[in-house]
């Protein structure tokens, strides 16, 4: 039977079934594809998908963070950050002449026009015009509506107190980071904690209201609170830069320690520099010496010795001593300061010994003790220690060591008086502290904690416990056999009228750099306890380097303390305990003429290259 098909029929029907199935096939594997690719999009990778999708729709905020803003322990601002702005310009997007840019930019920037010209016609691409634009000449800048300006937002640090406690703030670098002074040991204290949250945007890159995380403009307010009072740092500075340039001192520093707790309430150094400019001064000032530096303290260590003295039962506060103006130790000759002029002074009480600031007096005192039992009282009350100021590159006190202490008759003889041991002057006020506080050993430190805007405590730092060294009864007697050396002795320039002031001069040749022996150079000291019946402020100068046959302890540095005292008086509103003697007048005594020290170069075999015992006036 033949097909009903003419055979051109027939093949355009096989031809038509082989499309069909080819397109058919086509959409089969099509199929396959999308179902391949859905899983493929869906399963494997959907974890990236999800993140990229997230990097665009979602923009994290990162709003202006400012360090910290630092006060003094009354609220007074010593540090801040303020948001500055560069103005960068981009030669290439001008749709202005740059004559006319330059004409506006002029008095917003404070530069010639045709100085500022020079800059924006620059064959570059971009163009630093200005850095460290305030708020309000950006907003200037920017009402221009120039093409090819662009303003970019930066965080700068103000110190708006400029050099008046540049010593204990230090400052902070391009990069924004600490370095030096509580700048550089707080880091952490005042970097803040804001949250930077992730808002969600659209496909245009505006925020989506609704997206902002509650809370997100609530930023930390809390500031740091140092102990230091802005009004005494500066009347310490002001008579601090007098005295060095009156006797053309070296350098210089004042410290009020507050006894009740160890928080200091001025801490100077001279010469300073600002802050705001760190730039522009000598790196060397960025160390602060009152911390780093070590010194002999020569007389002012003489208190110290008599409450080791006491405590260890090898005196008596009635106790007196033969002072016969000189001795000789082990082959060392020890004189009082005055034994040219005076010669052998005969009896006296541990008072007069103070008073007098007798080397001999000293010397028969310590003596009293074996050198092992002295050095450990040395070793406790701190020496070969730091302070543990909160403040950075704090450097360790020196003391011999133990077998050499002991094996040369000459080192607890120089000790007596000051001399063989180093300390720094922070350290040398933490002693002083023992008395001033009833026998303990506080923590100096200017670091209060951080409070909040309404003023209360929200962080304090924790400082180690108090250490109790010496008795009550003990750190009270000595503070009033100082008290005699203010009104009848040596320290009789710091003497207020009206009040009671415990102290004690000192006034010691310098260490010669190359060993083996002291150099000309001479450092005054004065340290001042107030008031003396109720013991709370501890007052030292100490003065490096003055120059002049009148530079000692009583002329150079006394008159710092007394002036720093006084003020102290007027700002916490303290009474007289005297108040007969304030319209009084206290006559003044003249200061004995030291004797010469030894020659460095002495025939005696030398124990130790830096004692010599006999250089150490009032």
């Amino acid at each position: 039977m033949t097909s009903s098909f003419p055979p051109r029929d027939l093949t355009t029907i096989n031809l038509f079934k082989r499309r069909t199935v080819l397109i058919w096939a086509i959409l089969a594997l099509s199929m396959v594809g999308l179902i391949v690719r859905l899983v493929y999009l869906q399963v494997v990778t959907s974890p990236d998908l999800l993140e990229k999708a997230r990097r665009q729709q979602m923009f994290t905020l990162r709003p202006f963070i400012p360090r910290r803003t630092i006060t003094d322990r009354k609220g007074a601002v010593l540090a801040l950050d303020r948001p500055v702005y560069t103005l960068f310009a981009h030669p290439h997007l001008y749709k202005e002449k740059p004559e006319d840019i330059a004409a506006k930019l002029a008095p917003i920037l404070g530069r010639p026009a045709d100085k500022l010209l020079s800059v924006l016609t620059r064959d570059t691409t971009s163009i630093q015009v200005e850095y460290w634009l305030s708020e309000e000449n950006a907003d200037r800048i920017y009402n221009l509506r120039f093409d090819g300006l662009d303003l970019i937002q930066q965080r700068h640090r103000l110190y708006p107190q400029q050099d008046l406690a540049a010593e204990l703030l230090g400052y902070v670098n391009v990069d924004h980071r600490g370095q030096a002074g509580i700048e550089l040991s707080q880091e952490k204290l005042l970097e803040r904690t804001d949250q930077t949250p992730a808002v969600a945007q659209d496909g245009s890159g505006k925020l989506i209201p609704t997206r902002i995380p509650a809370g997100m403009i609530r930023t930390d307010q809390t500031s740091l609170q140092m102990t230091i009072d802005s009004r005494i740092q500066r009347t310490a500075r002001q008579v601090l830069k007098q005295q060095m340039v009156k006797f053309n001192a070296k350098r210089g520093s004042v410290i009020v320690m507050d006894a009740k707790d160890g928080g200091l309430l001025t801490l100077v150094t001279e010469p300073t520099y600002d802050p705001n400019r760190y730039y522009e001064a000598d790196v060397k000032l960025f160390k602060n010496w009152a911390v780093s530096d070590l010194y002999e303290p020569g007389s002012t260590f003489k208190p110290i010795n008599v409450a080791i003295a006491l405590e260890a039962g090898a005196i008596q506060p009635d106790t007196v001593f033969n002072d016969e103006g000189a001795l000789t130790i082990g082959g060392w000759p020890v004189a009082n300061f005055d034994y040219e002029q005076a010669g052998a002074i005969g009896p006296l009480s541990i008072s007069q010994i103070l008073e007098r600031s007798s080397n001999v007096g000293m010397v028969h005192i310590i003596q009293r003790m074996k050198p092992s039992v002295y050095y450990g009282w040395l070793e406790r009350i701190g020496l070969g220690d730091i302070s543990g100021i909160d403040l950075p590159s704090e450097t360790p006190s020196t003391l011999k060591p133990q077998d050499q202490f002991i094996e040369y008759v000459i080192e607890p003889a120089t000790a007596a008086f000051g001399q063989g041991f180093s300390l720094t002057p922070i350290q040398m006020v933490q002693l002083h502290g023992i008395l001033a506080s009833g026998g303990k050993l506080l923590t100096p430190h200017v670091v209060k904690g951080l409070i909040n805007e309404e003023g209360e405590e929200y962080y304090q730092p924790k400082l180690p416990t108090p250490r109790q060294i010496i008795s009550p009864a003990t750190a009270q007697r000595v503070v009033e056999m100082m008290t005699g050396v203010v009104e009848k002795g040596t320290g009789l320039p710091a003497r207020i009228p009206g009040y009671r002031i415990a102290g004690k001069t000192g006034t010691a040749q310098k260490a010669s750099t190359t060993g083996g022996g002291y150099a000309n150079a001479k450092i005054t000291s004065f340290v001042g306890i107030f008031p003396a019946k109720t013991p709370r402020y501890v007052v030292i100068a100490v003065i490096d380097e003055p120059i002049g046959s009148d530079a000692f302890g009583s002329t150079v540095a006394a008159p710092i303390v007394k002036a720093v005292i006084e003020d102290i008086i007027v700002t916490e509103g303290i009474p007289p305990s005297h108040p007969e003697e304030v319209t009084s007048k206290i006559p003044t005594l003249p200061e004995p003429q030291p004797t010469p020290s030894p020659a460095a170069g002495n025939s005696t075999p030398q124990p130790t290259p830096t004692s010599s015992p006999n250089n150490t006036q009032p």
